[in-house]
């Protein structure tokens, strides 16, 4: 494993760009959600049998036998590749490898995962980027002096990057850097020109301190996708409304201003004990062909949510996955998926 990044010319690729593959972490027993196994794995089944139509589809699970055994009769299960790994827990868009690509070739940066601030265990998560990189037609990075999830930066592929003060500045991440040096890591290893920063917007519930996948999301033709409340008495509504104004105020890394398009607000789901879960639908998965969209089983919201969506990628068919167990754990869709760009995975 390399531990240093001396590129030129280097970016992070958009995720709609074309993509070799989708990274997913199966739960199991020794998981949040060994409570609700079954439950969730029907979601986890759903998604795979989306994304296998079309694409390869990478598994990790400390017991591939067992994750073989669920999906069973799977069509198109010559697409999946399988590496069997201990994981803590299943969100492999904030502990995979992140990708960046060049004239030279290909990269994976495998950042210092910490589970959002030494909230919760990580030791293998953390560790899971050095465990599969067998895989990929890349070069590993060592980039562990430098905590940063998947979920907290949002690429055009162009040199932008979208993030959020509230998340990367938090002190159990990276304390010992300011603002200003925080964003020089993102340009000297991401390849960004231009860093743009939210403060404000959070979900009620969000345990990842405001991930940008949960808020405003870089779609084509310097489009981005955010979440809009229009209910004052939200308890949300004031920091999202500030998010909004901000976002009108941004401009990409060539000085454009974004074409902003809304998504509603699901109604508010809460657990058992009457806490208010993040749910949102701005966490979908882009792949080559799909767009996949979580639903909360609220037939008016999801559909104007899937509908908003079609309109921002028409070359795409939009489907959308019952969401409502994977929520029970503070998080969604685009949370469990890393996207693994074209010509990343070894042939």
């Amino acid at each position: 494993m390399n531990n240093n990044l001396n590129l030129s010319n280097h970016i992070m690729p958009a995720e709609w760009n074309r993509q070799d593959a989708i990274l997913i972490a199966w739960p199991h027993h020794d998981t949040d959600w060994a409570t609700m196994l079954n439950e969730v794995k029907s979601c986890y089944i759903e998604l795979a049998k989306a994304i296998v139509k079309e694409m390869r589809l990478i598994i990790i699970a400390p017991n591939i036998t067992e994750v073989k055994h669920d999906l069973k009769g799977i069509e198109c299960e010559n697409k999946i590749i399988y590496c069997e790994t201990r994981t803590n827990d299943t969100w492999a868009r904030d502990f995979g490898p992140i990708s960046v690509s060049c004239k030279d070739g290909n990269y994976m940066l495998d950042f210092k995962f910490d589970a959002w601030g030494m909230k919760f265990a990580a030791c293998y998560d953390n560790r899971v980027c050095r465990q599969i990189s067998h895989l990929f037609n890349a070069q590993l990075v060592n980039c562990q002096d430098f905590v940063l999830e998947g979920g907290s930066i949002e690429s055009d592929g162009k040199g932008t990057i979208l993030t959020t003060s509230r998340c990367l500045l938090s002190p159990n991440r990276n304390s010992a850097l300011n603002k200003s040096q925080i964003e020089l890591v993102l340009k000297s290893r991401l390849g960004a020109k231009k860093v743009l920063w939210l403060n404000n917007g959070e979900l009620v519930g969000d345990d990842t301190d405001a991930h940008i996948d949960t808020l405003a999301r870089l779609a084509p033709k310097n489009t981005i996708v955010y979440v809009k409340c229009d209910n004052e008495q939200d308890e949300q509504y004031k920091s999202l409304q500030l998010m909004e104004q901000e976002l009108k105020n941004m401009t990409n890394a060539d000085g454009e201003c974004f074409n902003l398009v809304p998504l509603p607000c699901p109604t508010a789901i809460y657990d058992d004990d009457g806490n208010r879960l993040p749910a949102t639908y701005a966490n979908f998965l882009i792949t080559n062909t799909q767009v996949l969209v979580p639903t909360y089983a609220q037939k008016e919201t999801d559909q104007l949510a899937l509908d908003t969506i079609s309109q921002v990628f028409p070359d795409r068919n939009v489907i959308g996955i019952d969401c409502n167990s994977l929520i029970k754990q503070h998080g969604s869709l685009h949370c469990i998926t890393m996207q693994i760009p074209e010509n990343f995975i070894k042939k």
